[in-house]
């Protein structure tokens, strides 16, 4: 297994939007590598969250990188939206896309990192003649479309699953987990082989933010 630098991908899902500036700050202050931009199209999921609106308010606004995860319908139609300089990775879910090929491809060729999301019933096989070409693959640790669930524990089997798979033909994939990752279960889901960790609730709805960032970061 490749040893990969471990970052810390906080959710702006569970940000206090009338505060949202503010605890973006304390999030780059504190250290974190990427803010996790969860896009919910109320169809996909049966929850709405918020457009490019997000990331284009930001832009320019923060040194943090944008890690898109788009969790919606036809993500082909909105893609171009959420390029901006600071988009490091756009994420769509196999699930989701009728032509994964060309929905990886066509990020590509923005300039942008092409991840992929599997739901927790969906096999990691699925995604055996396109992982060489994935830049990250993101494991869904909850059912995707609620912040504050809990984390499903065999999550932790399709890491390892997708590690193995993955240091045969793409040694440098990133693993993402999101869902229900804490301070108490983060050792485990960084064991089993993942690199990338999306926290909501657990971080930013800390009564306070700074000192709950440390404790993300001694773990990591």
């Amino acid at each position: 297994m490749e040893k990969k630098n471990c970052r810390l991908a906080p959710s702006l899902l569970a940000a206090d939007f009338y505060r949202l500036g503010e605890q973006v700050q304390a999030l780059e202050e504190g250290g974190c590598h990427l803010l996790h931009v969860d896009v919910m199209d109320g169809h996909f999921v049966p929850n709405i969250s918020f457009g490019d609106c997000v990331t284009n308010a930001l832009k320019g606004r923060t040194k943090v990188p944008f890690d898109v995860h788009l969790m919606i319908e036809d993500p082909d139609k909105y893609i171009p939206n959420f390029v901006t300089d600071q988009t490091e990775y756009i994420t769509v879910h196999a699930e989701a896309c009728t032509h994964l090929h060309r929905t990886v491809q066509l990020i590509h060729s923005l300039g942008v990192k092409a991840g992929v999301a599997l739901n927790p019933a969906t096999s990691p096989d699925v995604l055996d003649w396109i992982l060489p070409e994935l830049d990250m693959v993101l494991v869904m640790s909850v059912n995707p479309g609620f912040g504050g669930q809990k984390f499903i524990p065999s999550a932790l089997d399709k890491i390892r699953v997708l590690r193995e798979k993955a240091d045969k033909v793409n040694p440098g994939l990133s693993i993402e987990v999101d869902g229900g990752i804490n301070p108490v279960n983060l050792a485990d889901v960084k064991a089993a082989g993942a690199d990338t960790f999306v926290t909501g609730s657990a971080l930013l709805g800390a009564a306070d933010l700074k000192e709950q960032i440390k404790v993300f970061m001694n773990v990591l």
